[in-house]
């Protein structure tokens, strides 16, 4: 079987999201910045490394020296245009725990994950990665950190006209040294984590919603990330399935030790996959906490917000017809 095959270009459509995982996020955000189709890299290192003859304009300061979080944000803000979407947001994710962010459509979410890989840069404060500030490094030197990362989109974002081996061993074709039965062992221990060796061979068409992307997860730690980055984990899925994907979570930061941060709308996964849970208003914090905490919170816009329950105001054009 020919895990490392070439792209067809049925996939060209596919390569602008290009995949979650590793290396692949890496092909996203050089897509999402250049519109390449098949950009290529070198080979990914295991832990992430300054690129020789880096200079280093900012040191971290003596707050995020002493702190232990791999992913620390330090009052960012964020504006497109006239609207401001991050109000002076602060945020540090410790290493091997799994931090979940909820909050109303438009609240910030999905902007504070692209700050994190640094597709996006604040307007005003500051990000650090493993205690070493990113945000003011040109798209080269974000390479390497973002090597330390995985990505699970929304879709799954699984490349058509490639089977499920060969959409895994992507990123170890792409980004690695690895001999081809190297790559295949590799596969195999990844989708046995995920439960689906059998699907080796098949096409992503073939598969179920929940199927495609347990697959996607298990290309998304292809290649053993520190931190990986959940959007929406578990929309369009089933309650059954979304808790297959909430158990895969929990499994990863178990066995691998990896760090997780998990944007969603489903409370259900919240409260079960989250060690820490912030919850996102109007582009600021406006809770922080434990799933009990948040459960118990005596904020009655959380509180609304957690039971799905609308007011009379955001009713009333509805209530009209």
């Amino acid at each position: 079987m020919a895990l490392y095959g070439r792209k067809s270009r049925g996939d060209g459509r596919a390569s602008a999201a290009c995949a979650a995982g590793g290396g692949l996020l890496l092909d996203a955000v050089r897509s999402y910045h250049r519109h390449q189709r098949h950009p290529q890299f070198p080979s990914a290192p295991p832990r992430w490394r300054w690129p020789l003859g880096t200079v280093i304009l900012e040191t971290v300061n003596d707050a995020a020296q002493k702190s232990n979080a791999i992913i620390r944000l330090v009052n960012i803000s964020k504006s497109f245009g006239p609207l401001s979407v991050l109000k002076n947001v602060s945020l540090d994710v410790p290493p091997d725990k799994t931090l979940v962010v909820i909050g109303p459509s438009g609240g910030g979410k999905s902007v504070l994950l692209k700050h994190i890989i640094g597709l996006l840069k604040p307007d005003t404060g500051e990000v650090y990665f493993d205690n070493q500030r990113v945000d003011t490094l040109a798209e080269k030197g974000l390479e390497p950190m973002r090597q330390n990362f995985g990505f699970l989109f929304q879709m799954g974002a699984l490349f058509d006209s490639m089977t499920v081996g060969q959409n895994i061993g992507f990123p170890l074709r792409e980004h690695t040294r690895k001999t081809p039965a190297e790559i295949r062992e590799v596969v195999m221990q990844k989708l046995a984590m995920v439960g689906l060796e059998s699907t080796v061979n098949k096409m992503p068409g073939d598969l179920s919603g929940g199927q495609k992307k347990r697959v996607a997860l298990a290309r998304a730690i292809a290649l053993n990330p520190r931190v990986v980055l959940y959007d929406e984990p578990t929309t369009g899925l089933d309650p059954i399935r979304s808790d297959v994907i909430n158990e895969l979570i929990i499994k990863l930061k178990e066995e691998l030790k990896v760090t997780s941060v998990v944007v969603t709308h489903d409370m259900t996964s919240a409260f079960k996959v989250g060690d820490d849970v912030v919850v996102l208003f109007g582009g600021k914090i406006a809770m922080r906490g434990t799933p009990d905490d948040i459960r118990n919170s005596p904020n009655d816009e959380v509180q609304r917000f957690i039971h799905g329950r609308a007011t009379d105001e955001e009713l009333k054009e509805v209530r009209r017809i």
